[in-house]
């Protein structure tokens, strides 16, 4: 799967968040190819795909379930992560929620679980693993946000509020654990067509007005994504902290 070779991910223990799904499955995987010991969370059940990596790898990635949102039982998942496999070098926060809604329309339980998703489990487990990035003398945590906030979409201002603040929230743990060796940015994917993206919103209409907005003419596929997290979980990036990523294709500009 992947086109690059990063030889210090191999044996590092690495915790992903919706690791069993979508985008998530295609990082397991890469790290698994770099030699990495992967454990991920995520609600529905990734039997499946553990037998799948097994046999197709040769290891098996650690699943534990876990409804992020709550918090004790994210920081307990991590703690059995850590026990297994050895202190989190590298955390992905990846699990995500962008159902579609209407402003008018929000609730405050609305907010609060859309939030909880998207941007709370992120801290807690930035938070739950940093301990042990010190201990060791650094670490990588990249945490996926989008372009959506970038180009004010509407349609589902919860969850692009919650993209913006993870860019602050990036910032602020890059200068604060610096010092410890621990590396925090941010990877922010354009439109990415997985099969959830396919079957909900992906109309051909749709499609042929985001290609208008791309520099490069082609759709992202998952694994654009999975090099470029590689390299911010990497020494390769290692002078690069508290930064933004963006691989969309050429849709925002930043700088």
């Amino acid at each position: 799967m992947s086109s690059a070779r990063f030889p210090d991910l191999d044996g590092a223990s690495v915790f992903i968040t919706g690791g069993g799904s979508g985008i998530g499955a295609h990082l397991t995987e890469g790290f698994l190819e770099q030699g990495a010991r992967v454990a991920f969370v995520q609600r529905s059940d990734a039997t499946g795909f553990c037998d799948e990596m097994e046999e197709k790898h040769g290891c098996r990635p650690m699943f534990l379930p876990c409804d992020i949102t709550n918090v004790d039982a994210l920081k307990s998942v991590i703690s059995k992560a850590s026990k297994a496999n050895g202190p989190i070098s590298v955390l992905v926060n990846n699990a995500a929620n962008d159902k579609r809604h209407a402003a008018l329309d929000v609730t405050e339980d609305f907010w609060d679980w859309s939030q909880a998703i998207n941007l709370k489990a992120y801290f807690f487990a930035c938070q739950a693993v940093i301990p042990g990035m010190k201990s060791m003398g650094g670490g990588a945590i990249i945490n996926f946000t989008s372009i959506s906030y970038m180009m004010g979409n509407a349609g589902y201002v919860s969850y692009t509020t919650a993209n913006s603040g993870l860019n602050g929230m990036t910032r602020s743990l890059a200068r604060e654990f610096g010092a410890d060796g621990i590396r925090v940015n941010a990877l922010a994917p354009g439109w990415v067509l997985t099969e959830k993206q396919l079957e909900m919103w992906a109309s051909e209409e749709d499609l042929k007005a985001h290609m208008n907005k791309m520099c490069l003419k082609e759709h992202l596929k998952p694994q654009d994504i999975v090099d470029p997290c590689l390299f911010l979980a990497s020494i390769s990036s290692a002078a690069m902290t508290g930064q933004s990523l963006v691989v969309d294709g050429g849709v925002v500009v930043t700088g």
